[in-house]
């Protein structure tokens, strides 16, 4: 039986006490293990009905097991190892912490920015298979990256259509038009799944067996988890990380995820997505923050905050007051917060599987694209920065001046959203202002690439509670990447992407400061510099 613990200190202590009995009474846990849809109140029932199926994806993805292992020997034998994994969201953040923690190689490709588009590209295209992955088919960064791959398959004199795997719904038009244009394999995942849930269905398991994980070995890792998990016991960890997440009171709603020795690479950015669009709905949610155990966040105990520490499950963590700490296996690990945050939803009052507010930007991003205004004039640059900001800029007139403004607008329960839309590969070192902003603010602070937390973060922004202040980074690029068969290109998609969530955040209410890099390099070295000066 795979190892799992918790333990939990403070605020945290007392949720688990005074909420885990009632859900043990109520049968929660083996309510969800047998798919009862009306746990969540009478509005979530239609969506929870078609929404459950996570909780047996380890068992009813086991017959893919066979199929992609064997994909996976047709592609080596051909000389093709080179796994490039076009996706966005749900779609591609469980196969990259799933690859990263395996020590798997894997070329996630979450990203319309057209320099790391082109980066992806040109680098051994003569060993790259694509996974395109997408539960609609009608993803737009996914179609797009499809089309510019099947571009350069055919402009380097490879048969595309042997190159391509897709995954996605049963029915939906990307199945359709797969089929019909021959490509090597197709797919279907579970369509009684949401995306941010689907790490243990194809989803998941295609782009990470096809790199090279023991995806048998995860399943069965998820499988023992599962016989934990269905027990009405007070004793059952994931209704106690549940009651953690959502039965705080007062509830603490920023939760900061912390890395702490658990040998899993990446797996708070999992989890984020998974918080954030299952619980940031009618006003109300988490906001998850991915720290550092060093972070602020986590050194401060700051009254809204609760601090969840991802751990080994053999050792004994040290918690600060108010933490909670939790300890197993990736498959388990997976496991355990997608129960743990369907317990929090049922807590919290919301229905945790829709995501009513992600299409708001979608829909703003397709419709700058058709009708392509021109550009918003910036109120002034500075340097290497172009600044666009709305009437609570006031009078500023320089970079300094018109991130203090902004961050005048953050109110004492409120938060920092950082939103960077370009190369996350190229420009690593961009995610540090995070700590930095933390420090200068006092306040929770997330770090976001886009344009892929639109389909994660972007939900809590729209849905959750009207506290956070939002700063955009947008970049000039050297290069740009056309997109065969339609009007638009990889640059101009992205800037219709972030323009487009900006305008959706200012008409819920929400100051936006976009800051434009005219250069790349030298615009990230003076937003951190100026960063860095406000920490001081």
């Amino acid at each position: 039986m795979s190892a799992l613990t918790f333990d939990a200190t403070g605020a945290a202590r007392e949720a688990v006490e005074s909420q885990v009995p009632q859900l043990a009474a109520d049968n929660v846990a083996s309510r969800i293990f047998a798919k009862d849809h009306t746990l969540w109140g009478k509005d979530a029932e239609e969506e929870s009905a078609k929404r459950l199926g996570w909780i047996e994806a380890a068992s009813v993805s086991q017959p893919l097991v066979a199929d992609i292992v064997a994909l996976r020997e047709e592609f080596r034998a051909e000389g093709v190892d080179r796994i490039v994994l076009c996706g966005m969201g749900g779609s591609s953040l469980a196969p990259e912490v799933i690859t990263a923690t395996a020590g798997v190689p894997l070329v996630v490709l979450d990203s319309t920015d057209p320099e790391q588009v082109s980066a992806a590209l040109s680098e051994r295209i003569e060993a790259t298979a694509i996974v395109v992955s997408s539960k609609s088919g009608s993803t737009v960064e996914t179609d797009s990256q499809r089309r510019a791959f099947e571009a350069a398959f055919t402009a380097a004199g490879i048969d595309a259509k042997r190159r391509i795997v897709v995954v996605t719904d049963p029915g939906s038009p990307l199945e359709t038009a797969s089929r019909e244009a021959g490509y090597r394999a197709v797919f279907n995942a579970d369509p009684n799944v949401g995306g941010r849930y689907s790490a243990l269905t194809a989803f998941g398991l295609v782009p990470s067996g096809l790199a090279g994980v023991d995806i048998q070995a995860l399943l069965d890792e998820a499988e023992e988890a599962a016989e934990l998990l269905r027990e009405d016991s007070e004793d059952n960890i994931g209704l106690q990380l549940g009651a953690a997440l959502g039965g705080t009171s007062p509830l603490r709603d920023k939760i900061v995820i912390v890395e702490d020795g658990s040998g899993i690479n990446g797996f708070a950015d999992w989890a984020e997505q998974l918080i954030a669009e299952s619980t940031g709905k009618i006003g109300r949610g988490l906001l998850p923050v991915v720290a550092s155990v060093t972070s602020p966040e986590v050194t401060e105990d700051i009254d809204d905050v609760l601090v969840v520490r991802l751990v080994s499950a053999e050792g004994e963590p040290v918690l600060g007051p108010n933490e909670a700490a939790v300890g197993g296996s990736l498959a388990t690990q997976m496991l355990v917060w997608e129960f743990a945050t369907a317990v929090a939803g049922r807590l919290l009052g919301i229905n945790p599987f829709d995501q009513p507010d992600v299409e708001a930007a979608k829909v703003a991003a397709r419709g700058l694209l058709d009708a392509r205004p021109e550009a918003t004039p910036a109120n002034f640059t500075e340097g290497a920065i172009e600044v666009r900001g709305g009437e609570w800029l006031g009078g500023a007139s320089s970079v300094e001046e018109a991130v203090k403004a902004l961050l005048a607008q953050l109110g004492p329960t409120g938060y920092l959203s950082v939103q960077a839309y370009l190369d996350r590969l190229a420009y690593p070192q961009l995610e540090g202002v995070r700590d930095l902003f933390a420090k200068a603010t006092g306040r929770p602070t997330t770090f976001g690439w886009g344009p892929r937390f639109l389909h994660s973060t972007g939900q809590y922004h729209k849905g959750g509670p009207a506290v956070g202040v939002f700063l955009q980074v947008s970049a000039a690029a050297s290069k740009d990447v056309e997109i065969p068969g339609r009007p638009f290109t990889f640059a101009q998609l992205i800037e219709a992407q972030a323009a487009g969530d900006a305008q959706v955040l200012a008409e819920h209410g929400r100051p936006v400061l976009r800051l434009h890099l005219t250069d790349r390099d030298a615009g990230v070295q003076q937003l951190t510099d100026l960063v860095s000066a406000l920490a001081r």
